[in-house]
């Protein structure tokens, strides 16, 4: 909403850094008065307002792609997402970061049970594998269910070749309301965690705030993920996820 009149995000249209945009729900490029959460996640990446908020990757070039009908939760939301990864894939992307989850749908939907959150059930998961095996690094948030009776993590965090983010707080500890693991087989989710308590974001009328949610804590560490490739480009997707994986406090080898 709004992030192409937004004083934050001017340097991006100014420098020709928005490579592509494209609205996968409605199937048009109109995607700047949509729901806000979008833009708001696309602050804490790109952000550029010297002296109050810079993203973690404010020099990065961008596509943007909205498959998220926020007015309900539909398997089509699943298909648009699969479609928005081969999009992103045609046009050479080394890295793709959204902030959504699956696990429940609507009535009349097909839903998943945690069971399915194997890496190898949900169709979100196995569109972020076959991103990842093409050498596109996938950063997801764990979701927002912690404090839910789902509690896990939701669909494509579970996917085994993608850096899935939780949230902590300022002083390291965990969200209470941030997805946990392990997965369905097992694996050890999230990857990392990042601050996504109160973290600082652009509101939809340009101003520096704040708000709470892994929604915001994986777009945080995507943009550090982007930085360590673009500073590393003979190191793989997976070479990056591992060395991201091995600086958190909690690593155990």
């Amino acid at each position: 909403l709004n992030a192409d009149t937004i004083p934050a995000f001017d340097s991006l249209w100014q420098q020709g850094r928005l490579v592509a945009y494209y609205d996968f729900v409605n199937q048009d490029t109109t995607i700047f008065d949509e729901n806000n959460h979008g833009m708001n996640v696309m602050s804490t990446i790109i952000a550029n307002l010297p002296g109050e908020m810079v993203g973690t990757a404010p020099n990065a070039k961008l596509a943007l792609a909205r498959t998220e009908n926020m007015g309900s939760e539909t398997n089509q939301e699943e298909d648009n997402w699969m479609m928005a990864v081969e999009w992103a894939d045609s046009l050479g992307a080394d890295l793709i970061q959204s902030s959504l989850g699956y696990t429940q749908f609507d009535s009349g939907q097909v839903s998943y049970s945690y069971n399915d959150l194997d890496g190898n059930t949900t169709i979100v998961s196995r569109a972020a594998d076959l991103a990842a095996a093409r050498g596109i690094l996938v950063v997801n948030s764990a979701g927002n269910e912690g404090n839910s009776p789902w509690h896990h993590i939701s669909a494509p965090c579970d996917a085994d070749s993608i850096l899935c983010v939780g949230a902590v707080d300022f002083f390291g500890g965990s969200a209470n309301f941030s997805g946990v693991g392990p997965s369905a087989d097992g694996q050890v989710k999230p990857d990392v965690c990042a601050l996504g308590v109160f973290t600082t974001v652009i509101g939809s009328s340009g101003q520096v705030g704040n708000s709470s949610g892994t929604s915001f804590a994986a777009p945080l560490m995507a943009g550090f993920a982007a930085c360590l490739r673009g500073a590393h480009p003979q190191r793989s997707n997976m070479e990056v996820i591992q060395a991201i994986r091995e600086s958190a406090s909690q690593f155990q080898s």
